[in-house]
């Protein structure tokens, strides 16, 4: 017999208090927990469950899965080589950055390559989900469409198709009549994800399942979303931008961090295997430009950093920062004032990068104190110049990881020159090295010797 009770959920971290509450004990964070009515199932009778028995680690199976190839090299690369049989894999992203159109056409690619792919549109009519396969030339695959939205139903189509690949459009519109709450809350996402996952597991289905953003860019809906699939993969990008970024940050049959690299056309999205000077902007000889090598993955992207320094009669001057760590611009203009003699208290500073890219390791930081000391001083940093290095307090500088693949990636790209800390003892590939020991040495290297205001 089944007993309902009402319980609060936190929506961050998944932690269940008997009440409403405005502070989350558990994570401290307000306003996070939710009302929930769930059932509460009486056991029946005393049994106990099955008896398991462990064995040796040496002896238990691997369970190789195949993999599906979705026609996307750049999704495959994500995924780890492409979707895996019985896996459960989350997608986000912001509205308009091309969720619904990537699925399609690999629902597409696969259903032409003989797999039953089922799409579940459960936010759109199946008359709008044809009219953007028309648009994206995804009409004559195969794709089995079905506009629904009530979990007992997605259920049965799975059970009466048997499909190979399962694609849901989105797990927040899916709601289950036996689950209160409405849909979108906690208590329906969390079950309706985890029916779906359970069912993925038992029939070997590769599953797909479309997530909402919250307005700070995270996944929407309970944490514990995260937990139950086996891979969460964000779809970055400006809509003023054609270029959009898939970042796994959670994969359980591959790398964690690979980004797959894809332009917005009218055509849908088309892969871009060769980012190459993707990020690189068309200032060459302008002051305020640095480029460096940033690595999305195991994938070294050639990344320009401007900065620009403009004169101020604030109190407290600007410092403004887009596609780049605030807090690390703050830390970084102090350096520059003490340790290298850069003058900025009494100036605005601004920085960005290009193409909407944003870079949050610490190999940008040398980049990003040229472009600044550029900006400062008006002398251009010479073309075919990048820059490697993180900036310590003290103003040394400090060796990136596989900083002999950033390089080697920068000579395939036709630079000549790259500055970095002197302790890289690693191989050329080419390019004519500067090693400097600190920042300063690195600004005196790597600025022009053109004329100009100090």
């Amino acid at each position: 017999m089944a007993k309902a009770r009402t319980q609060a959920r936190c929506q961050a971290c998944g932690h269940v208090e008997p009440r409403w509450v405005g502070r989350c004990p558990a994570c401290e964070a307000w306003g996070t927990l939710e009302e929930e009515t769930e059932a509460r199932v009486q056991p029946r009778g005393g049994g106990r469950p099955a008896a398991v028995r462990a064995q040796p680690i040496a002896e238990v199976s691997t369970d190789a899965r195949a993999r599906l190839a979705t026609g996307s090299g750049e999704l495959d690369r994500v995924l780890g080589g492409g979707l895996v049989a019985g896996s459960v894999t989350l997608i986000g992203g912001e509205p308009g950055a091309g969720k619904s159109t990537l699925l399609l056409q690999a629902a597409d690619a696969l259903a032409r390559a003989g797999r039953t792919v089922l799409y579940v549109s459960a936010e759109e009519s199946a008359g709008q989900v044809r009219l953007r396969a028309e648009r994206l030339g995804a009409v004559d695959g195969g794709v089995l469409l079905a506009s629904v939205a009530e979990l007992p139903t997605i259920l049965d189509l799975v059970e009466a198709h048997e499909p190979d690949v399962l694609i849901v459009d989105s797990i927040q519109t899916v709601r289950d009549p036996e689950v209160g709450g409405v849909p979108g809350g906690l208590a329906q996402v969390r079950d309706g994800a985890a029916a779906l996952t359970a069912l993925a597991k038992r029939r070997g289905i590769a599953a797909v399942l479309v997530g909402h953003v919250t307005k700070e860019g995270t996944l929407a809906g309970p944490r514990v979303l995260e937990h139950l699939v086996d891979a969460v993969c964000d779809l970055e990008g400006d809509r003023h931008h054609a270029l959009r970024l898939l970042r796994a940050t959670k994969n359980r049959y591959g790398s964690v961090g690979e980004v797959g690299c894809f332009e917005m056309g009218e055509g849908g999205l088309t892969d871009v295997a060769d980012a190459g000077r993707l990020f690189v902007g068309d200032a060459e000889g302008a002051t305020g430009v640095a480029v460096t090598l940033a690595l999305e993955g195991s994938r070294p992207l050639a990344c320009e950093v401007q900065a620009l320094v403009a004169p101020t009669a604030l109190a407290n001057p600007r410092r403004a920062a887009s596609g780049l760590d605030g807090q690390r611009l703050h830390l970084l203009a102090a350096v520059l004032e003490r340790r290298a003699q850069v003058a900025l208290g009494e100036a605005d500073l601004y920085a960005s990068t290009v193409g909407g890219l944003r870079l949050t390791e610490p190999a940008v930081d040398l980049a990003l104190c040229l472009a600044i000391a550029s900006s400062r001083t008006e002398r251009p940093v010479p073309s075919g110049l990048v820059a490697l290095g993180e900036v310590g307090l003290a103003g040394e500088l400090r060796l990136v990881a596989q900083t002999e693949r950033r390089l080697a990636e920068a000579a395939r790209l036709g630079f000549t020159r790259a500055l970095l800390p002197r302790a890289y003892d690693g191989p050329a590939h080419g390019l004519a090295l500067e090693r400097e020991p600190d920042l300063r040495g690195a600004l005196a290297a790597g600025l022009a010797q053109a004329a100009g205001p100090a």
